[in-house]
């Protein structure tokens, strides 16, 4: 099992984190990429992408997930090949179609509806994974045309696109396109643009195996990760969210770190091969860390 963890908070050094995450010996940081949710400001992605990169020198860096809602496929492609030449060959780009709603607002920009937000994702990691092999694109579809010729750099190492996939239309149409895919098991609790918890418990052990069968139809072969919301400790906040997530499958990941290990553990049973951790807590980690690198 690989494990990501996702650099979330502002507040926090990107070198900083950076460093302590790769000592602790985690495989994979990442770096989500939003304006902000709801009380919770964000980091810029690709500036920390840089700054991270920059500060290890084993650890591979990853975007969880470039929000195709606020950028051009090529600009994307484009700072994907920098980053790859900056951090040595140690990039992954990780692409999402966005789901969060009021940011997009708040930010002036149109929220498309389900329909196109799929349709645009599905168009895009076409003309970003060639953009990445080759460096040139002409592409004629429904939400892009494109006619790019010479983007770099080219890199000895070819850089993997990752996607997170979550409803039937991109497990069938996104997949065939990635190096791997990252299942997004609360896709129903976003389907409205916000994150609605008490829906985010009602996603069971019984659809995750549904979707890892559905990415399998696809290709048996591909390596499939999942996104964990987790926290660690014994604090009211992670009791709490424990308490509303019943007994659906992220309760699993939120406890005392024996817990979460457990639940890490069923997800490898499953055939999920990576992991992402995205605490609500950052300091979960160091918890979480000495029992999972033990």
């Amino acid at each position: 099992m690989e494990y990501v963890t996702n650099y979330m908070r502002p507040e926090i050094h990107p070198v900083e984190w950076a460093k302590r995450r790769e000592d602790q010996g985690f495989d994979i940081l990442s770096i989500a990429d939003h304006f902000y949710t709801p009380g919770h400001p964000f980091p810029h992605c690709w500036v920390s992408a840089g700054a991270m990169a920059a500060a290890t020198t084993t650890v591979r860096i990853t975007t969880a997930f470039v929000n195709n809602l606020f950028r051009s496929p090529v600009e994307v492609a484009q700072a994907a090949l920098m980053m790859q030449q900056a951090s040595d060959g140690r990039f992954e780009l990780g692409l999402g179609a966005g789901w969060a709603k009021p940011e997009m607002e708040a930010a002036g920009l149109d929220y498309p509806a389900p329909r196109d937000r799929a349709g645009a994702f599905i168009e895009s990691v076409q003309i970003i994974r060639e953009l990445l092999h080759t460096g040139t694109c002409t592409f004629d579809g429904h939400y892009y045309q494109v006619d790019v010729e010479g983007i770099g750099p080219q890199t000895d190492t070819v850089t993997p696109l990752v996607a997170a996939v979550g409803g039937p239309r991109t497990m069938r149409e996104v997949t065939p396109h990635c190096d791997r895919v990252e299942i997004k098991a609360a896709t129903s609790a976003t389907r409205d643009g916000v994150l609605n918890v008490p829906m985010l418990g009602k996603v069971t052990d019984d659809d995750l195996v549904e979707m890892i069968g559905r990415v399998r139809a696809v290709d048996p072969d591909i390596g499939i990760g999942m996104f964990v919301l987790c926290n660690v400790g014994d604090d009211e906040m992670t009791k709490g969210m424990q308490a509303m997530l019943g007994d659906g499958v992220y309760s699993r990941f939120y406890g005392d770190a024996s817990k979460v290990i457990e639940g890490l553990a069923w997800l490898g049973e499953l055939g999920i091969t990576r992991c992402q951790l995205s605490p609500i807590d950052d300091t979960s980690l160091d918890r979480l860390a000495p029992h999972l690198f033990a």
